[in-house]
């Protein structure tokens, strides 16, 4: 007997928060669009780790409820999801560490929750592989920090975004050009 075999209902809850999670950070960044500076650099500190950790938690949880996996092909398959996910917020970690507007709040938020997840989802991969009833309980508790850190990331980012397209409007000439159509 797989041991989230009573946790259906929770898989597809926090699966379908995720998704609808991911779909307003597309509408947000689309609206915010005209805020985002070239280059990237901040971009991909601070808001691709929040669509790849959300996309993580909806791809484990869908994972999560494939009937017909066995207790190995479950614990192998969130092992090798929580691996990249480790060495992906390793790189945002030291990013996030490097980046000199980023404050504790964020270094904590950015940076070592998203480690501590990925830890916590390695160590239900492998109690799973150990056929012990806790695995249930601890990637429970690892996707639910990643979701809620995210959620706080994704806030930041989305306050940060306002902050800046209030700026710019208040530049000369700022408000113009972010309303106006560009010239045939």
């Amino acid at each position: 007997m797989i041991p989230l075999d009573g946790w259906h209902e929770f898989y597809v809850l926090l699966g379908t928060a995720a998704a609808a999670l991911v779909a307003l950070l597309f509408v947000a960044a689309s609206i915010g669009a005209s805020v985002l500076t070239p280059g990237g650099g901040a971009t991909r500190t601070f808001m691709s780790p929040v669509l790849f950790h959300y996309t993580a938690v909806l791809f484990l949880s869908l994972i999560a409820l494939i009937p017909t996996h066995t207790l190995t092909s479950l614990g192998i398959t969130i092992a090798i999801v929580a691996a990249i996910g480790f060495c992906y917020s390793i790189m945002i970690f030291v990013r996030v560490m490097r980046a000199d507007h980023a404050d504790v709040a964020d270094r904590f938020a950015y940076g070592a929750s998203p480690l501590a997840a990925y830890a916590a989802t390695l160590a239900a991969a492998g109690l799973l592989l150990a056929q012990s009833p806790a695995s249930a309980n601890v990637l429970a508790g690892a996707l639910l920090l990643l979701l809620v850190i995210n959620i706080r990331n994704a806030w930041d980012l989305m306050l940060a975004l306002a902050r800046r397209a209030t700026e710019q409007s208040r530049k000369p000439g700022g408000a113009e050009e972010i309303i106006r159509p560009p010239s045939p």
